[in-house]
């Protein structure tokens, strides 16, 4: 798959099969979309193309609001998409200037000239152009004009494709990890940079990467205990991972951690996924760190349990 961080940078197909939309999670409903392009495409000998943009439009257009969390990243979205096999994937900066484009110009300039769509299929629902003026009649009556087809993405379509995307935000916030991962057809993962900690995991005998996530964005689960694989390069390994702010040594920040079985490497400074599978339990304040020690102890064979087939 080609990527491409600006629509300048994308030469214009003679042939493109194209759909438009955020994709976060790449989740069940969006990869039935995506299987449906990727058939247009293999009908009529064109390349399938997804137009993404990043920042999300709520990022620009409501700078103030710092709720909005995502379930993938946008370099997450592009190896899940690369993955689908998608040919191209355009992630164009959203800004202001880019949203005060008329439906008109977006059309011509974007999805014609700078593109060369010859198939666009879209959702009933999609909006685009200054102030969401443009809709999909508008897309219909330009297709004749510049050569496109238009197909429809079905309504109860694009309603399970947002249900799965809000199901999948609330289940994730309520540590429901097998509802989400069932959404997803894959285990939802966390990808974040190895940085030192305090050590008290190792103090503990139960050593622990803590991952770094940059991106303020990216939704976290809510804070417990997990059983979790982690890729690291191209090796994966089983442990149980951990989100909280360490209540038993009156913790002030939210970390991330994950004990790794058998496991004995520097993995500092380096980037790493973990996928999550399961919901061990809740986290909790333990009146010792012997205590705390114990049930890392229970936790640890729960997990090794649950991973033992994977």
């Amino acid at each position: 798959m080609k990527i491409y961080h600006h629509i300048d940078d994308f030469t214009p197909l003679p042939n493109a099969v194209v759909t438009i939309g955020t994709f976060d999670g790449v989740h069940q409903g969006h990869r039935q979309i995506i299987a449906r392009i990727k058939e247009l495409a293999r009908q009529t000998g064109g390349e399938t193309v997804i137009l993404t943009f990043f920042p999300h439009p709520r990022m620009i257009i409501h700078p103030e609001d710092q709720s909005l969390k995502l379930i993938s990243t946008i370099d997450e979205r592009a190896a899940l998409l690369e993955e689908l096999g998608i040919d191209h994937l355009i992630i164009t900066p959203f800004s202001r200037d880019f949203s005060n484009q008329t439906a008109e110009a977006y059309i011509r300039d974007v999805l014609v000239k700078r593109i060369g769509t010859r198939t666009i299929i879209i959702g009933y629902d999609h909006r685009f152009g200054k102030d969401r003026q443009g809709e999909l009649k508008d897309l219909q009556t330009a297709g004749p004009l510049y050569g496109f087809e238009v197909i429809e993405i079905p309504e109860q379509d694009i309603n399970h494709v947002a249900v799965s995307s809000t199901r999948i935000r609330e289940a994730l916030l309520k540590s429901d990890i097998e509802q989400a991962n069932t959404f997803l057809g894959y285990p939802f993962f966390i990808t974040g940079k190895v940085i030192r900690g305090n050590q008290i995991g190792r103090q503990l005998g139960y050593p622990t990467a803590n991952l770094l996530v940059e991106e303020g964005y990216k939704l976290i689960p809510a804070d417990g205990i997990f059983s979790a694989t982690v890729q690291i390069g191209e090796e994966t390994f089983k442990g149980m991972a951990y989100i909280g702010h360490r209540p038993t040594i009156n913790g002030m920040t939210r970390n991330i951690e994950v004990n790794l079985f058998d496991f004995d490497r520097d993995i500092y400074n380096q980037t790493v996924q973990m996928n999550f599978h399961h919901f061990i339990r809740h986290d909790v304040k333990f009146s010792s760190l012997e205590g705390l020690k114990e049930q890392l102890a229970q936790d640890k064979v729960d997990v090794m349990a649950i991973l033992k087939d994977l």
